[in-house]
């Protein structure tokens, strides 16, 4: 009996690949023996069709092995659901009816949540999609929150003065940033339209992040006069802009725990979201907007803004929330699981 974590795909940037990569770096420690699969199909065939074969040629490999899979499929033993409920997912974001991607997904993932000993959701709000979408007996899901290592101690006064000068972010005026790829589900223009309502100007703003219509959203600042926000795309060095920023705001219209929340938290930031995002569950509820749309949170943002006191007690609150949300700890209910299944 072997151990195989399971993904479909690789992405330096993308939570799933960097909460493996952290699980495993842990498992490595523990000198528990794993293996990993990841789809041997070439990337220029249609993402369903790509989806079918992987489901197949696993199924077909399995013999008495365990899988913890990252990826909806229809033959795991231990599934962690970090993309969410797709039939819920759905509801909150436009999708072509014409792509028959989703319809795959949602035949796949009714049977992933149905076929596995245990699933991993990293939220209750997960846990409650994923009962009340399929029905799925809620003994066997447990919550396991994403958990992230420990912020940088050893950045330098010259890396933040050679970033501040390169993008020219001026220490005495407040930085708020969004970090996220996938503009249109993450809430980039509610970010926008959020700063164009704040009664000060004297703030810079950074997008960080890549999407293919990255000029639509430069148009729609440029349209609300915000002359102010720079858009960095793709960054490997955002732990130094979260250093060095005041707010993370991610108005995103359906994440099930966005890590970038955690990390903001790590760095001292004030971190606003949305309810349908499974982090806001361990943030204030006065920093929760109840949807994408909720502008309202612009007067929160602005009296913070005038606060620094309140603002300075909400960002060391975040910093002392996010020490209980190690990778460590993460890991090690994680590992309870997988011997669970592996003495079985």
């Amino acid at each position: 009996m072997k151990l195989f974590f399971i993904r479909e795909k690789e992405n330096i940037y993308g939570g799933a690949e960097n909460y493996l990569s952290r699980l495993l770096s842990q498992l490595n420690s523990q000198r528990t023996k794993f293996s990993t699969k990841k789809s041997p199909f070439p990337r220029f065939l249609p993402s369903w069709f790509r989806v079918i074969l992987f489901n197949i040629y696993l199924c077909f490999t399995k013999k008495n092995d365990v899988y913890f899979s990252l990826e909806r499929i229809i033959c795991p033993d231990i599934y962690r659901a970090g993309d969410g409920v797709h039939k819920v997912f759905l509801k909150h974001v436009k999708k072509s009816r014409f792509n028959p991607l989703h319809a795959i997904y949602i035949f796949i993932e009714k049977r992933c949540f149905n076929k596995s000993k245990f699933i991993i959701a990293n939220s209750k709000m997960v846990k409650k999609d994923i009962e009340s979408a399929y029905c799925v007996d809620p003994s066997k899901i447990k919550v396991i929150y994403n958990g992230i290592n420990p912020p940088r101690v050893e950045i330098t006064n010259r890396e933040v003065y050679s970033l501040r000068t390169k993008f020219n972010l001026k220490s005495d005026r407040k930085l708020i940033i969004f970090v996220g790829n996938g503009f249109q589900r993450k809430g980039l223009q509610s970010f926008l339209g959020i700063l164009s309502k704040l009664k000060q100007d004297e703030f810079d703003a950074v997008v960080i992040g890549e999407d293919k219509n990255i000029d639509f959203y430069k148009n729609i600042a440029s349209d609300l006069g915000l002359s102010n926000v720079q858009f960095f795309g793709k960054r490997a060095d955002v732990d130094l802009f979260y250093f060095i920023s005041d707010f993370v705001i991610l108005p995103t219209k359906y994440d099930p725990f966005s890590n970038v929340v955690l990390e903001a938290m790590s760095y001292k930031n004030v971190v606003i979201t949305t309810k349908q995002n499974g982090a806001s569950e361990i943030l204030d509820p006065d920093l929760i907007m109840s949807d994408h749309n909720d502008f309202s949170i612009a007067t929160k943002i602005s009296e913070l803004l005038d606060d620094k006191n309140k603002m300075d007690l909400i960002k060391n609150n975040n910093f002392l929330i996010s020490k209980n949300f190690s990778i460590a700890r993460n890991a090690r209910e994680t590992i309870e699981l997988i011997r669970k299944v592996l003495n079985e």
